[in-house]
């Protein structure tokens, strides 16, 4: 009858009609299977992609918190010292020491570490690290003199060369390419964030009596190597690491973890087998690189004076001392009770950290000669600014407030250019070839600076006052 009406209508065609019609449905159901299936795809894919990125994050993190620790002890020493000198009647000069002596030190457990990591792994690296930091810790927290403080401070400063060092190395392996450079500014951030820390440490603290308030603000430090310990079994080892030991399979797992799709983990880790098979290569050449960089050619001297320089300038600004002896600079513009004192140090912590944020964000799309540029001439200003101030307008509260907002406009401007750029510009500045050796001879430069600064601010400062 179908056919019939249809020939009776429409010639045979509604027939045709009919075909068509349920061929279209047939088809679009088809359609319809093959979405879901792309839909359930996509969305198995983008939840294997999140849980990848916080995997990633997590390990960033985690190894970061090294740098934590040193953030920290700069954060809490420049508090503590004031407890200190009164509970074991400590000089200036041995405050100084005390003080400067970890950037030495802690430059001895960078350079040791690379040897370390590359015999017992990057993770472990890590956890030795902490470990180290703690019995240090622990050290200065019972210490009843000078001697024994120097001891707890040595081993401290040992164990925060080895985070220090190992942090962004393991970070820049687990990485995958594409978030490499976010996650390598992690541990930077992360010192800011500890310096923060040890300024509220010292604020909360300072309530509490003389010889027991220091102890408690330095006993705190180790609670971020507890979590490094916890961390130790989320973690991976690095798969770079694994591959120098003939571990690929279990290399492969690792980056099975940190990347995306199959084809990212094979590429990943066909790089990472062919820059191990040139190793030894590589060792053999660093006596020549050496040479070069001992006797430079014009074009290596001034990416030598650019890049060394730099990491040297950054120190010799003298933000160390900002941030070591704020207390005291606050104390010289007139305020004196302990409590006030490090309440305006929060301040300087608060506002180093936030504008570490805006240069990650910055550094990319601005460049790094404009931000070098806002950054010291802001520096300049803020710093005559502050003597000034200190020199005609002390003790009273106009010169208080202006103290406080000179240092903190000198961290906050250190912290949007030559803070972060430092690094940066002298990790881009070296053919690879040079660029490891370059950038120890770099680190060298700063941690020596860094110890000069600090080992010599109080001394400098009877001499030709905190103005001056």
């Amino acid at each position: 009858m179908g056919v019939e009406v249809g020939e009776e209508e429409d010639g045979g065609l509604i027939l045709k009609g009919k075909r068509n019609r349920y061929e279209r449905m047939d088809s679009g159901f088809a359609a319809e299977e093959e979405d879901d299936a792309d839909v359930g795809s996509r969305r198995q894919g983008e939840i294997k992609n999140s849980n990848t990125q916080k995997f990633v994050i997590a390990c960033a993190l985690f190894a970061s918190l090294n740098s934590v620790l040193l953030g920290y002890d700069v954060g809490v020493m420049s508090g503590a010292i004031l407890f200190m000198k009164e509970d074991l009647n400590l000089t200036e000069v041995q405050l100084e020491v005390l003080v400067g002596i970890l950037s030495i030190i802690s430059l001895l457990g960078s350079l040791a570490g690379g040897k370390t990591s590359d015999a017992i792994g990057r993770k472990w690296t890590i956890a030795l690290a902490a470990v180290i930091f703690q019995s240090g810790a622990a050290i200065m927290s019972l210490a009843s003199s000078f001697t024994v403080l120097m001891i707890g401070r040595l081993l401290a400063g040992i164990g925060i060369g080895f985070g220090v060092m190992i942090a962004p190395v393991y970070i820049a392996e687990i990485s995958p390419t594409i978030t490499r450079g976010r996650l390598t500014s992690f541990p930077e951030i992360c010192v800011n964030l500890g310096i923060l820390l040890g300024y509220i440490s010292n604020y909360a603290f300072s309530g509490l009596p003389v010889h027991i308030s220091w102890r408690v603000m330095l006993g705190v430090g180790i609670l971020p190597s507890v979590f490094i310990g916890f961390a130790l079994f989320v973690i991976p080892e690095s798969p770079r690491w694994l591959v120098m030991r003939n571990r690929i399979d279990e290399a492969r797992l690792v980056l099975a973890k940190t990347n995306e799709s199959e084809r990212e983990v094979e590429m990943r880790l066909s790089e990472i087998q062919q820059a191990a098979r040139f190793a030894n290569v590589e060792t053999y050449d660093s006596k020549a690189i050496w040479r070069e960089l001992l006797n430079p050619t014009p074009g290596v001297r001034r990416m030598l004076i650019t890049g060394c320089g730099i990491q040297c300038f950054q120190q010799i600004t003298g933000i160390d001392a900002t941030v070591y002896y704020s207390p005291t600079i606050f104390k010289e513009a007139g305020i004196k009770e302990k409590t006030q004192l490090l309440a305006a140090t929060v301040a300087v912590g608060f506002t180093k950290t936030m504008l570490i944020l805006i240069a990650i964000f910055l550094i990319d799309k601005v460049g790094r000669k404009p931000l070098l540029y806002v950054s010291t001439i802001g520096m300049t200003v803020c710093l005559l600014g502050l003597s000034v101030t200190l020199a005609f307008m002390g003790n009273g509260k106009v010169g208080i407030l202006l103290a406080i907002l000179w240092v903190c406009g000198n961290v906050a401007f250190f912290s949007v250019g030559i803070g972060p750029v430092c690094w940066v510009v002298s990790s881009e500045i070296f053919p690879l070839r040079l660029r490891a050796q370059a950038s120890a001879l770099g680190a060298v430069g700063s941690r020596v600076s860094s110890g000069v600064v600090t080992m010599s601010f109080l001394s400098v400062t009877r001499m030709i006052t905190v103005g001056g």
